[in-house]
């Protein structure tokens, strides 16, 4: 009993701050669609994510897994797309060998997926963290094979190198086996000095399929990317736990969204390591935000701190896991919860999924999201060709 009204106090107080909390001033943002990227009959754009390359003379790389139509986690070969022209125009998307499926010698597939592709400003390359999907006889998806992946590409000649595996310790904190542990479709954070916080899920028990998630710190020299240590283990019992977790950092302050099978979740850290205990995501007057099994992510712009997300209610019951249209909206940092009033549509809903987007940030006025529409073969476009959009974010008013 006396637990329990401990509980009930402290969400009490919890509710109290919320109230009293002031949300932050409302950051106005401009939403340009930018060109995109039309699949092939035979396969769909999955995946895709663009990294943003600066310089004299700017480029833009959208990578994007080769995904079969019928059925899910049918990953092939990686191929990309540049636009040399801020996104209006794109080349014929070409494959990164470097990154093809391979046959292993005892018999299994392998493919690096779920990647999400970044600058690295210190080093000036392109890293491109992820997973790797494994497939007995090319065809059996075994996930407690997974591991982080990650491929270097160097702007000034173009050429990727091949698929890497970042080395983690054997046990996490608690002594438990750190198994199946990826990146794939994390959004990450780089640090001034050229460190990088990646987070990573893992499965702690070989018989349940739960993960959980932490922030691993990581160094990276250009070439190789080593593990140093990580923070907080973040889980949940229920279901698949926390997975596919998301950083950002905002104003001194490190923000992290998870999914999970019938929330999605959200926590911070003053140091990006260690993290408050999580809370289910929900709107500023209370309800919850309705984002389930399925990505969210990050966008910092003109002193606004943005999750992009799909989530029930929006009159999309006929979408699959209500993944479509895909929004953004504006987050109190104070209460970590996003602002009803800022809610926008990004990409609107057209019989297609758009769980699975990108967070490119430009500068700190300038975000693009990058989103492949997923699962034709459950539609009314069943047989289409899948895009990839690509949308300008811009601010037009804020600190």
């Amino acid at each position: 009993m006396k637990q329990f009204l401990t509980t009930v106090c402290t969400l009490l107080g919890a509710v109290t701050l919320w109230a009293e909390a002031e949300s932050p001033e409302p950051v106005t943002l401009k939403i340009e669609a930018l060109g995109s990227i039309e699949g092939t009959d035979k396969w769909d754009w999955w995946q895709a994510r663009t990294a943003f390359v600066p310089g004299d003379d700017p480029f833009w790389i959208t990578t994007m897994s080769e995904t079969g139509k019928r059925v899910s986690h049918d990953f092939h070969d990686v191929y990309q797309s540049l636009s040399r022209d801020g996104g209006m125009t794109w080349s014929k998307p070409e494959l990164i060998r470097s990154l093809s499926r391979m046959k292993q010698v005892d018999g299994f597939e392998v493919a690096p997926g779920d990647l999400w592709p970044t600058w690295h400003a210190k080093s000036g390359k392109v890293l491109t963290t992820g997973k790797t999907f494994n497939f007995a006889e090319g065809k059996h998806e075994k996930r407690l094979r997974e591991k982080v992946s990650y491929a270097v590409m160097d702007p000034a000649t173009g050429a990727c190198g091949p698929i890497e595996i970042l080395v983690l310790p054997g046990k996490d904190h608690a002594g438990r086996p750190i198994t199946a542990c990826n990146a794939g479709n994390n959004q990450r954070v780089d640090l001034p000095n050229g460190e990088i916080l990646l987070p990573v899920r893992y499965v702690a028990d070989v018989k349940k399929h739960n993960y959980t998630s932490t922030v691993a710190r990581c160094r990276f020299d250009g070439e190789t990317l080593t593990y140093l240590e990580h923070g907080t283990e973040l889980n949940i019992p229920q279901d698949r736990g926390l997975y596919e977790p998301s950083l950002t950092e905002f104003k001194g302050r490190y923000f992290l969204t998870l999914r999970a099978d019938h929330a999605a979740y959200v926590t911070s850290s003053m140091d990006g390591l260690k993290f408050d205990p999580v809370r289910e995501w929900t709107f500023d007057d209370g309800k919850s935000l309705g984002s389930y099994n399925t990505q969210q992510h990050w966008v910092t712009c003109a002193g606004g701190l943005f999750l992009v997300y799909t989530r029930k209610g929006a009159n999309n019951d006929h979408m699959f896991r209500h993944r479509a249209p895909l929004f953004i909206a504006q987050v109190n940092p104070d209460t970590l919860q996003v602002m009803r009033a800022t809610e926008r549509v990004l990409i609107a809903e057209n019989h297609a999924t758009l769980g699975n987007s990108g967070v490119c940030r430009i500068g700190d006025h300038e975000s693009w999201v990058t989103c492949g529409e997923g699962l034709m073969r459950l539609g009314k476009r069943k047989g289409q060709r899948n895009k990839v959009f690509h949308v300008k974010i811009t601010a037009q008013s804020g600190k």
